[in-house]
């Protein structure tokens, strides 16, 4: 069984589906603690809502260093063997990076390469703007190159004249938790090429 800590600032759709898989047993994983800069993050609801810690850790008045240093502590005080970030709305430290390498995920709202550094409905937006007719998400290993770590899985979507970026969103959503899902699966067996 994997041990898996989740750093979120929004609602984490993403982690309802990770719950989900757990709960039927599509996925041999534990969630073992959420974290959350955000102190009214849905995302730490959801995980009490779960039976599964969530700490709030704020971010205030702390260098970048500073807060990545006490998530590792918490992290691994817990026993987490693979991050996941979903929704997480800050960039971490190149230490932070390195000391989770291999086992630091996040997803994005695209395929990378495609609109890299862009957040939630920006990058959507911009899907519509440039006229894509597919989009989809990327889950990717986190490096101290934004957006730019060696990807995993992609899951793709159309795009249709009548999308909107809230169609679009939801689109998209609904590949995320699948794709976190995948990805989970393909490390526990070491299936994956880094």
């Amino acid at each position: 069984m994997i041990k898996l800590g989740v750093l979120g600032s929004t609602g984490g759709t993403d982690l309802q589906a990770i719950f989900d898989a757990i709960d039927s047993g599509e996925l041999n994983a534990r969630v073992s603690v959420v974290l959350s800069n955000q102190k009214s993050s849905y995302i730490l609801k959801r995980a009490k809502n779960n039976n599964v810690p969530a700490l709030f850790v704020p971010h205030k008045g702390k260098t970048r260093e500073k807060f990545d240093t006490e998530m590792m502590g918490i992290l691994k005080s817990w026993g987490v063997d693979l991050v996941l970030l979903i929704g997480f709305m800050r960039i971490l430290s190149a230490g932070f990076c390195l000391k989770w390498k291999g086992r630091l995920l996040n997803v994005h709202p695209s395929l990378l390469p495609k609109y890299a550094g862009g957040m939630d409905t920006d990058v959507h937006k911009e899907v519509l703007k440039s006229g894509d007719i597919e989009t989809g998400c990327t889950i990717h290993f986190v490096t101290d190159d934004v957006d730019g770590g060696p990807i995993l899985i992609q899951k793709k979507c159309n795009v249709e004249a009548r999308d909107t970026v809230e169609t679009l969103k939801n689109k998209v959503q609904n590949l995320e938790g699948k794709a976190f899902i995948e990805a989970i699966q393909l490390i526990q067996n070491n299936e994956y090429v880094r």
